[in-house]
């Protein structure tokens, strides 16, 4: 598999578990299992009232990073904060407190840097660090996570959100390099879970209701991906868990078309996905990755 497509997988991947997960967000697992017995549908509703196939913030944020670095040939903060200005300036169909309020504080200094805060660790830099494990594929360690942290520190200035877009980002490169998923196992997720308590997830009781906190994120988001077999039941796992549905829809929809590729994610929800967003993310997906060259 050409590593174009594993990059257009992913960011489709992302989209679909977005749209997907939207649907129940911020609802309980018992409430989505009573409405929907099992939620595995392009179906739109929710509390945002989506059309079916409709993104949210996960996507759309991530296309205005995207959009960014493809301007300036590389990822640059300031040129970052200025699209999620402008993005959130388009009156978008959701936006995260911590987003705003920093997004906010851009506006009245002009500094793409919010304040360090330990409670600045949602999951709002992780969900959208996709361009940057495309622009950066083949640089170094220490450019990779200089570049996360350019993206992630307009909004989200935290150590857990550090170590948690620095992850996934090298779990996506090398799942574009076809490793396995024992790799990304033993060679990511178990580091991180070892170097940052909050985020065990073995031996750990299922994360159902999974909030905005970064650190539920990520475990709900592993126990899906390293539990299941493929990208659809990977998907309808962690959705189904309920909570910030879009959000670990999205970053294990990132993971699991990477590690996949197209061809495993099923045709109907490909279909369903909104036809505008998902051209968008297979010209960025291409254009990101050839930035390489």
């Amino acid at each position: 598999m050409i590593l174009a497509d594993r990059a257009t997988a992913a960011y489709l991947g992302l989209a679909i578990g977005d749209a997907l997960g939207a649907t129940v967000e911020f609802m309980m697992p018992r409430e989505i299992a009573a409405q929907y017995g099992t939620h595995d549908t392009l179906r739109g509703g929710g509390w945002l009232h989506l059309k079916p196939g409709q993104v949210t913030d996960d996507t759309t944020m991530s296309l205005a990073l995207g959009n960014s670095i493809l301007a300036q040939g590389k990822v640059d903060a300031l040129a970052a904060a200025e699209a999620f200005d402008a993005w959130m300036r388009a009156k978008p169909v959701d936006i995260g407190n911590t987003v705003r309020r920093n997004l906010l504080q851009f506006r009245k200094t002009g500094i793409p840097e919010a304040p360090y805060s330990d409670h600045d660790a949602g999951n709002g830099a992780a969900m959208r660090v996709l361009p940057v494990a495309l622009a950066t594929f083949g640089q170094s360690d220490e450019a990779v996570r200089a570049a996360c942290r350019a993206q992630a520190h307009v909004t989200h200035h935290c150590v857990l959100s550090d170590a948690a877009c620095e992850c996934l980002v090298f779990m996506v490169q090398d799942a574009l390099r076809g490793a396995s998923k024992n790799d990304l196992l033993h060679d990511h997720a178990h580091p991180l879970a070892a170097q940052y308590a909050a985020f065990k997830f073995r031996a750990v009781k299922p994360s159902l209701n999974p909030s905005g906190y970064v650190a539920d994120t990520l475990p709900a988001v592993f126990q899906s991906f390293f539990d299941t077999d493929d990208f659809r039941d990977c998907l309808i796992d962690v959705v189904n868990r309920g909570g910030d549905a879009d959000t670990t829809g999205a970053i294990a929809g990132m993971l699991a078309g990477a590690l996949y590729g197209i061809e495993e994610i099923p045709e109907a929800w490909l279909n369903t996905l909104d036809t505008a967003t998902a051209g968008a993310c297979v010209t960025q997906a291409h254009s990101l990755i050839q930035l390489l060259k």
